[in-house]
């Protein structure tokens, strides 16, 4: 008699299970979702963008004439000039050379401000990646939401790096090549395309924490779905 009402009771379950009444709670396997995905390529693409502008040496350029043959290259970090052999050597390896060799005060906080703000995403970037990995619950969203914080942090340091940056301008170590330049104004000189695609960047960047925003997945619903078998 027991055994007779334990098969009634499982069939039950079963007839329920098939009919939708009752969760399933089998084990899904992990896909990356579409919003995580493309969160995570355009923090690669932008940390890439914005490092490579960071180190670009055309952030301030004069081209030579014919009379000196001097052309002359602001960066970030450094500033090429007085031979084409030199130009040559500094466009090869990003101009790179000591932080005290920066011409202007304000270019030095513009440097600190905008490498601690790239810094800033590639850490979020990071981040990014390591929740492609992680199950979907309370972990993957605490740190897409600290990526997110990270990278608003990021966009707003590197901005204010880039509005410090023409402050420079006015310096004596600047006018030495640019004549008549001054404050948002680069005289006899011309804005390169380091400058741009830097803030282009930064832009591009102020997305990403709305993104963030939306790349936990969140678990499955357990509503049940009738099917029919």
């Amino acid at each position: 008699m027991r055994s007779l009402l334990d098969s009634k009771k499982k069939s039950g379950v079963g007839l329920d299970v098939a009919l939708g009444l009752v969760p399933q709670r089998q084990l899904q396997p992990r896909m990356f979702g579409c919003v995580s995905c493309f969160w995570v390529l355009l923090s690669a693409c932008l940390v890439a963008v914005c490092s490579f502008g960071f180190l670009s040496p055309s952030w301030i350029v004069k081209p030579g004439d014919e009379e000196k043959q001097e052309p002359v290259s602001f960066g970030l970090l450094w500033h090429c000039s007085d031979s084409l052999q030199h130009m040559s050597g500094c466009y090869s390896f990003g101009g790179l050379g000591k932080f005290n060799d920066i011409p202007s005060s304000s270019w030095q906080t513009s440097a600190v401000l905008c490498c601690g703000g790239c810094a800033l995403l590639v850490i979020s970037c990071l981040l990014a990646i390591v929740t492609l990995f992680l199950p979907s619950g309370l972990c993957g969203r605490r740190l897409c939401t600290l990526a997110g914080y990270m990278q608003t942090a990021a966009v707003f340091i590197m901005a204010s790096g880039l509005l410090v940056y023409p402050f420079g301008l006015n310096s004596a170590a600047v006018k030495k090549y640019c004549e008549n330049s001054s404050i948002y104004y680069a005289g006899d000189c011309q804005i390169g395309w380091g400058y741009m695609l830097a803030i282009v960047g930064v832009m591009l960047s102020v997305f990403l924490p709305f993104f963030a925003k939306y790349a936990p997945k969140e678990h499955i619903s357990p509503t049940p779905i009738p099917t029919i078998l």
